[in-house]
């Protein structure tokens, strides 16, 4: 079953870029996001009363689990959904979010002592490479600056958030550490919508179809799966899981929205696969 893990969160991951795409037409982005963190942070409390878990903890690791939680459910999704909400196409979104292995990567050995092998780095550059033949950058394109800051922004608190996990991921139980993290996000998203936007949300039948997927298999599934697999593995290894987002994406957007796929689309695709593969296997 365990297997089956980073299929799963390859799968749901991919997902929240295209739901996303929905609740910004409904829903200013902060204010949507604080809505569905509020319920994340209950829905993670009421699991870990309900299985008895401790919430005490050293001072350090508990304010290092809401850090984290900061730069992966705030900034590095709040980036996400800002940048589409203003213009960014969800491709490119994506694109720049699977750019995280690579910094992984490169900063797993000197901070976390993580040896990546010849083997790993062939994954990675395949990886990279099956993504840009899947989505490519259109020159002619008009992308929105500040939307493209925004995602490299995300990245960058992706990135720094899944080295800190690796590193802090034996310090507190994983209910714990969500519980910490959600509502160090939804803090976090409440502040941003009262300082920076005009919050809206319309609850019509499609923002709450896309929050309920968000909440129920974004928030407690996709990131519970990748805490485990950061615990349970290497952080440069769980990291080039993401490469195979964006191709993902792409298939969900024709199956959902009906968009085209291409010849090259697919062979970007397998190509990104073999990477995946090759970067992980043991």
């Amino acid at each position: 079953m365990t297997k089956l893990l980073p299929l799963l969160f390859i799968i749901l991951w991919a997902s929240a870029f295209v739901s996303s795409k929905f609740i910004v037409v409904d829903a200013t982005p902060f204010a949507s996001l604080a809505l569905r963190y509020g319920f994340v942070t209950a829905g993670f409390f009421c699991f870990a009363l309900f299985i008895r878990e401790r919430f005490a903890g050293r001072p350090g690791d508990i304010a290092a689990a809401c850090m984290i939680g900061v730069l992966f459910h705030g900034v590095s999704i709040g980036s996400v959904f800002y940048s589409v909400s203003i213009g960014l196409p969800t491709g490119i979104a994506a694109l720049i979010n699977s750019l995280q292995p690579v910094l992984t990567s490169l900063l797993a050995g000197p901070l976390l002592g993580e040896k990546v092998t010849w083997r790993q780095w062939l994954g990675i550059v395949l990886g990279f490479t099956g993504v840009m033949l899947v989505l490519g950058l259109d020159v002619g394109v008009s992308l929105p600056t500040l939307g493209v800051i925004s995602s490299v922004i995300g990245l960058a608190a992706l990135t720094s958030a899944t080295l800190w996990q690796k590193k802090m991921s034996d310090r507190l139980s994983l209910p714990v550490t969500n519980v910490y993290q959600a509502f160090a996000a939804f803090i976090f998203y409440l502040l941003a919508t009262l300082a920076f936007e005009d919050s809206v949300i319309n609850f019509t039948s499609g923002f709450v179809m896309a929050m309920g997927w968000q909440i129920l298999c974004v928030s407690f599934g996709a990131f519970t799966i990748l805490l485990y697999l950061l615990k349970t593995g290497s952080a440069s290894k769980t990291s080039a899981l993401f490469f195979l987002v964006p191709p993902v994406s792409i298939f969900m957007a024709w199956l959902l929205l009906g968009e085209q796929v291409t010849h090259m689309d697919l062979l970007g695709l397998l190509i990104a696969t073999v990477g995946v593969y090759l970067a992980t296997r043991k």
